[in-house]
């Protein structure tokens, strides 16, 4: 009884926390709805975000973290993130390629579009905050992780979605001001610098980073319920039911293997955890939009999942800790 106890209690706090980061995108549905938050903003605030808040977060959390050692491996969780994320992409196209037209999908640009969004799980918006609550430990592991993830994004997810290649899209990834923030803030740590890093430049970076999460996550939901009214219900429901296979079902058994066989260190066992039981990431919704591809595509797969990431991710994450003995 004990253990059926506390499988429901961790179930229950998982979707309490879970529940209450959808609500902050709501919010910024709601600020959409009320014209508090208009679109002429967005390109803006999504530069500020991903340009100041997030460097900063990132930033902050490695400099003072006690955990991160001078010893630390420290690109290793960045490989996994970059190559799980590169799986992702992977299995999304052989996916869609192969069984996509049967589920609506025939053109090339819902092909493109589908294959993004569902091979990118969200790395940053959920899983952090989740982290925060309930594998503090990880957090490190997970920032530094997602570096890898972002140069996947902007380098494969690129390809897929424009066309454009490694050889235009070289610039973004070595100059991303996320990947700067974590390489630069590792090095300090590395040679045992973190001492001489300035209070003032601390203080800022912790009040900055503190924004970048709830800002992202109330961008997010504007976007989102922009293109709520242009998608077609009656025809979505089939992309949805591909999207979900893939990435409410296959990917998290992949990545829990890898995690679950792959000898890994217990904090890098927690990112997978979490990453497997993620929804489709949101900003592909943006790139997407940016390349003119299949917006009700995008939107289709990262609303769809993350909607059912109310009950997804407490489920994943439940049962993936048992089967790990997290």
């Amino acid at each position: 009884m004990g253990s059926v106890s506390t499988v429901d209690n961790n179930f229950i706090n998982i979707a309490t926390t879970v529940s209450g980061v959808f609500l902050v995108m709501a919010m910024g549905a709601l600020a959409r709805y009320l014209k508090w938050f208009t679109s002429e903003v967005d390109r803006s605030m999504a530069g500020f975000t991903a340009n100041v808040l997030l460097p900063s977060f990132f930033f902050h959390r490695i400099m003072t973290d006690p955990k991160l050692s001078t010893n630390l491996d420290a690109w290793t969780p960045t490989l996994f993130g970059a190559g799980l994320t590169a799986l992702g992409f992977l299995v999304s196209s052989l996916v869609v390629y192969a069984v996509g037209r049967w589920f609506g999908l025939q053109s090339e640009s819902e092909r493109r579009t589908f294959t993004l969004c569902t091979g990118i799980a969200n790395y940053g918006y959920i899983p952090i905050p989740l982290a925060e609550a309930f594998y503090p430990d990880c957090i490190v592991t997970l920032l530094v992780h997602n570096v890898g993830v972002d140069m996947a994004l902007w380098s494969i997810g690129l390809f897929i979605i424009s066309g454009l290649g490694l050889r235009k899209s070289w610039r973004r990834i070595v100059f991303s001001p996320p990947l700067v923030s974590v390489a630069i803030a590792i090095l300090i740590r590395q040679l045992g610098g973190q001492a001489y890093v300035p209070q003032p430049l601390l203080h800022m970076t912790s009040q900055l980073g503190r924004c970048s999460i709830p800002m992202g996550l109330v961008l997010s939901g504007a976007i989102i319920f922009d293109y709520t009214g242009k998608v077609k219900f009656g025809e979505a429901w089939r992309p949805f039911v591909l999207a979900m296979a893939v990435r409410v079902v296959l990917l998290p058994i992949l990545f829990l293997s890898i995690a679950k066989f792959g000898g890994l260190a217990t904090e890098l066992q927690q990112v997978l955890l979490l990453q497997a039981a993620m929804p489709a990431a949101t900003f592909p919704i943006v790139m997407t939009r940016l390349y003119n591809q299949s917006i009700e595509t995008a939107w289709t797969v990262v609303v769809g999942t993350s909607v059912f990431g109310i009950i997804s991710i407490p489920i994943w994450m439940v049962i993936g800790a048992s089967w790990l003995g997290l």
